[in-house]
């Protein structure tokens, strides 16, 4: 212990005494370069052209961001703000799924008050007060829905072991024509397929089982979903031009005149979608409805309910129900009634796509059809069912607010040109004194 301090007092004594060295060496040098007083002649026996033909000009260094290429810091700069975008959008999907059923909640809630909405207007121009169109709108609009929700389920009880006994003798003539076909199939081969679906069952029982139990976890989100939906159309029919207010309020005072006008534009979008989708949902479950009635295809009428609720999700729901309309024609009725079913699907569904739809949405809330699929399909990955019935009217709304902001942009940005350009030094006039 101690010879560590005397080690360390001879290491300074040395690191000391060669600073004083390089102190005096830099003192010699400089006294040597300022010794000389004025510049020097020039050797009248020295060429100065040659001197300076021999001078090798060292070139200074660029800066170090002019040396790197314009297209590659264009790319650079572009590619971090698209780290922090696609960043911000990770973050926010995270924070959506993690609340998935609130938000879904009140996106459903927007689109059935973007539905009861113009009733309310209406009840309200009749003279009726803000309360009581409130309350007789919505108490209508969720007790036309529960009756049609019950009307389904008591036409499948119903009809259910009509069904039952219909679908195994489909089952038996699929059975009889798979036997007489030109596929040479066999009765052993058959009851080794049926074997085969058994033992799969059987081995995933407790797969079934844990299904089953996750389904009354489904149960309990979907009443609790289904609370809030009903909580959050009731204030947004009540007050939701001061929650809009409020909300302006949260946007930042340099945007919100362009936040304030797209509003109102996006509601009119996302009404005259529901309000359009709601139209075609109801021709297509008729006229589909009365095709499988008049074919004899059991439960015409809760197919016809599945089809327009199926018909809120763009694409994918009119293959779905159309598909379940022939599967059920197909081992009730035959191949002939399911083939016919199948032309019906097809025919109406055309109408809908080629004169509906244009006709009854129009241009404002017209997607393309690539959006369409890729929006159903992240809303789907996303929240399930009900994140693919949300994403077309999402993102039909997100195309409106962005054109009309690109728009008032563009229009600001006009007026700002065609402004004269104020003087730098203003002066009053001489009689404004006063």
């Amino acid at each position: 212990m101690s010879r560590v301090p005397r080690w360390i007092g001879r290491l300074g004594a040395g690191l000391t005494e060669m600073g004083e060295r390089l102190d005096e060496r830099r003192a010699e040098a400089e006294k040597e370069q300022t010794g000389a007083a004025g510049p020097a002649e020039p050797d009248p026996g020295v060429d100065l052209q040659d001197l300076q033909d021999h001078v090798t000009v060292v070139p200074a260094r660029p800066d170090p961001a002019q040396a790197v290429p314009w297209g590659v810091r264009v790319a650079a700069e572009a590619g971090w703000r698209v780290l922090v975008l696609a960043g911000t959008v990770w973050v926010l999907m995270q924070v959506i799924s993690a609340v998935r059923l609130v938000v879904l909640a009140f996106v459903a809630a927007l689109l059935i008050t973007a539905l009861l909405q113009p009733t309310v207007a209406r009840l309200r121009r009749y003279g009726l007060p803000r309360g009581p169109a409130t309350a007789l709108t919505a108490v209508s609009g969720f007790v036309v829905m529960g009756l049609i929700g019950w009307f389904v389920s008591w036409q499948v009880m119903e009809n259910i072991d009509t069904l039952s006994s219909q679908i195994q003798d489909g089952i038996d003539q699929l059975r009889n024509w798979l036997l007489n076909s030109p596929f040479h199939v066999t009765d052993k081969q058959i009851n080794q397929i049926a074997k085969n679906l058994r033992d799969a069952i059987g081995a995933n029982t407790d797969q079934i089982t844990s299904a089953g139990l996750q389904g009354v976890t489904v149960v309990v989100e979907a009443l609790t979903g289904i609370l809030l939906t009903v909580f959050s159309t009731l204030f947004l029919l009540y007050d939701g031009r001061r929650i809009w207010e409020w909300t302006l309020k949260l946007v930042p005072a340099a945007a919100r005149p362009g936040v304030a006008g797209a509003g109102p534009r996006a509601w009119r979008t996302l009404t005259a979608y529901v309000r359009g989708t709601v139209i075609v949902a109801l021709i297509d479950a008729i006229f589909i409805g009365l095709g499988i009635y008049f074919l004899n295809v059991p439960m015409a009428v809760p197919l016809a309910v599945f089809i327009f609720l199926f018909a809120f999700i763009p694409l994918v729901g009119a293959v779905v129900s159309g598909a379940l309309a022939v599967v059920v024609a197909l081992v009730t009725q035959g191949v002939f009634t399911a083939v016919m079913v199948l032309v019906v699907v097809l025919a109406v569904q055309q109408i809908e796509g080629h004169v509906l739809q244009p006709f009854i949405l129009g241009r404002a809330v017209r997607v393309h059809p690539l959006a369409v699929v890729l929006s159903v399909a992240a809303g789907g990955l996303v929240a399930g069912i009900g994140g693919a019935v949300v994403a077309v009217p999402l993102v039909a709304v997100a195309n409106t607010v962005v054109g009309y902001l690109r728009a008032y942009s563009q229009e600001q940005a006009r007026r700002r040109a065609a402004r004269p350009a104020a003087p730098d030094s203003p002066t009053l006039p001489p009689d404004s004194a006063g």
